[in-house]
């Protein structure tokens, strides 16, 4: 019992307010897109359509590609390159809808959520705009491990893999209690 004989109530701690971090989100996504976009120009730049500049011997090149189906050359020898791109297209449109949203909803807190979410959003915006742009995608990171050879892929590809990882990691990690 307190002095004015009244029972005393627990002492309550506030919370420090967390900033929301969507700018952070967004120039994320932004970057992704910078970055994805500047390798692309240098590597059309600087490396012949079809050759490469060899990093690690047998492991790691710079080449530089031209994708016009999906992910890893999918879709590429198609009978009507020209449905897979609308298909690829509309399919991007959508994914970066989904994932808008979905950052939206996420991107108040700066967390392995909204950074995963940031991440494929800028690959897919990465990669439209070469397919609207272009018609194609530039691919240029090549990689060998022993005898196997990786489809080339690019920053935007990384990021959108990355993205991923990340969102995984979140679903299979144990949640603590709030």
């Amino acid at each position: 019992m307190g002095s004015t004989g009244l029972p005393e109530l627990p002492e309550i701690k506030a919370q420090p307010a967390r900033r929301n971090a969507m700018p952070w989100v967004i120039a994320l996504v932004a970057l992704s897109v910078v970055i994805d976009q500047l390798t692309k120009l240098w590597v059309h730049a600087h490396v012949p359509m079809g050759g490469g500049i060899t990093i690690i011997p047998r492991v790691f090149r710079i080449s530089n590609v031209i994708n016009t189906g999906a992910a890893f050359s999918l879709f590429t020898d198609s009978l009507d390159p020209l449905k897979v791109r609308y298909a690829l297209v509309a399919f991007s449109i959508l994914a970066i809808v989904v994932v808008s949203v979905m950052l939206a909803r996420a991107g108040r807190y700066f967390n392995s959520t909204s950074i995963g979410l940031a991440l494929i959003l800028g690959g897919a915006i990465g990669n439209l705009y070469d397919r609207v742009k272009l018609h194609y995608v530039i691919d240029f990171l090549e990689v060998h491990i022993i005898n196997y050879h990786w489809p080339d892929f690019n920053v935007a590809d990384s990021c959108i893999c990355i993205g991923a990882c990340l969102l995984m990691f979140e679903v299979i990690r144990p949640q603590t209690e709030r």
